[in-house]
C-alpha cells in the first residue's frame, strides 16, 4: 500500500498591509470666462521605502497600490530575487513610509545601491547597478505569438477602461494581459515606472509568469520600461506612444516584440516581428462598405 500523500506546502508569502489613500484631490479653478468650478486632479504623495530599517529610496506615487509598488520596485531593481525572501511589507500613510522586513537581509546592499542611473521616466525613475548588466541572462520564449486581433482587443480594452486619467488626467497607466487579450491587472500612477513596478509586484504575489503575457503602457517605451518588461519575462510590450533608440536596442537584444503607436487599427512593430500573427482580413473587413 503506497504511503499517504500530503499536499505540498505553498511558499511563504509576505504579510501585507492594506493601506488606502485618496487617488484624486478636488481643487477650485477659474476658466477663461472667469467662471468658477471644481475639478479633480491626481493625488501625489511621497512613499519612503525602508528595508530592514535602512532608508532606501523615496518614490513619488499616486498611492493606489503601495504594497505591490514596493515589491515590484525591489524586484525590478534586482535587490530581492524571490518574494519568499520578504517577510512583510507595511505601509503607513501617516508618515508616508513603507517598512519592508526581509527574512535574511539583502547581501551587499550598500555596494548594490551605490551606482544609480537616473532614467527618463516621469518623475525620474532610477535603476540601481548597471542598466544593461543582466541583458545577456534574459531569455524570452521564442515560440510566443500574438495575433493582430488580440492587439486590437487590447487597444480597445484600454480605450474603454475606467481610469483616473479619464477623471483627472496627468497619470500613466500600465496593464497586463493574457495572450488572448484578457485584462489581468491595471495600475495607474504619476510615473509609468511606478505603474510597471506595481504590476511586477502583483505578478510576484500571484506567482504569475510572464511568458504568455502582454504588457501595455500609455507612456513611451524607454530602455527602463523595456528592461523591466524583460525582467518580468514578458515577450510583448505595447504602447500608444513611441520608443527611444535605447529602448529599441534593448528590445532587440532580449528578443522582445516592441509595438508602438497602438491606436485604433494602427500599430508599428519595431522589433520581434516574427512573433506577430498578421490577419489581413481584419483590415479588409473594416474597409468594406455597409
Amino acid at each position: 500500500m503506497p504511503p499517504p500523500s500530503f499536499p505540498l506546502a505553498l511558499p511563504p508569502r509576505p504579510i501585507l498591509s492594506q493601506a488606502s489613500a485618496a487617488l484624486t484631490h478636488d481643487v477650485e479653478v477659474v476658466d477663461e470666462r472667469g467662471r468658477r468650478s471644481t475639478i479633480a486632479i491626481p493625488a501625489e504623495r511621497p512613499l519612503t521605502v525602508y528595508v530592514d530599517k535602512r532608508e532606501l529610496v523615496t518614490l513619488m506615487t499616486l498611492g493606489g497600490a503601495p504594497e505591490a509598488l514596493t515589491l515590484g520596485y525591489l524586484r525590478n531593481q534586482r535587490l530581492v530575487r524571490s518574494i519568499d525572501e520578504i517577510e512583510s511589507v507595511q505601509v503607513d500613510w501617516s508618515v508616508d513610509a513603507v517598512a519592508v522586513v526581509t527574512r535574511n537581509g539583502i547581501a551587499d546592499v550598500e555596494a548594490r545601491t551605490a551606482k544609480k542611473v537616473v532614467t527618463t521616466g516621469c518623475g525620474q525613475g532610477s535603476v540601481f547597478g548597471g542598466l544593461m548588466d543582466e541583458i545577456e541572462q534574459i531569455s524570452l520564449p521564442p515560440a510566443a505569438r500574438l495575433a493582430q486581433s488580440v492587439i486590437y482587443k487590447i487597444v480597445d480594452t484600454i480605450r474603454t477602461q475606467n481610469s483616473i486619467y479619464k477623471q483627472a488626467g496627468s497619470v500613466h497607466g500600465c496593464a497586463l494581459f493574457s495572450s488572448d487579450g484578457e485584462l489581468l491587472h491595471f495600475f495607474e500612477d504619476v510615473g509609468r515606472h511606478n505603474a510597471v513596478d506595481a504590476i511586477a509586484g502583483r505578478m510576484w504575489l500571484d506567482d504569475m509568469g510572464g511568458g504568455d503575457k502582454v504588457f501595455y503602457t500609455t507612456g513611451r517605451l524607454t530602455s527602463e520600461m523595456v528592461m523591466k518588461g524583460a525582467q518580468m519575462g514578458i515577450p510583448f510590450l505595447l504602447s500608444r506612444s513611441g520608443t527611444t533608440q535605447m529602448g529599441h536596442m534593448v528590445a532587440e537584444r532580449v528578443g522582445m516584440s516592441l509595438l508602438s503607436r497602438c491606436s485604433g487599427k494602427h500599430f508599428l512593430v519595431l522589433s520581434g516581428q516574427q512573433r506577430i500573427v498578421f490577419e489581413p482580413g481584419l483590415l479588409d473587413a473594416a474597409l468594406r462598405p455597409l
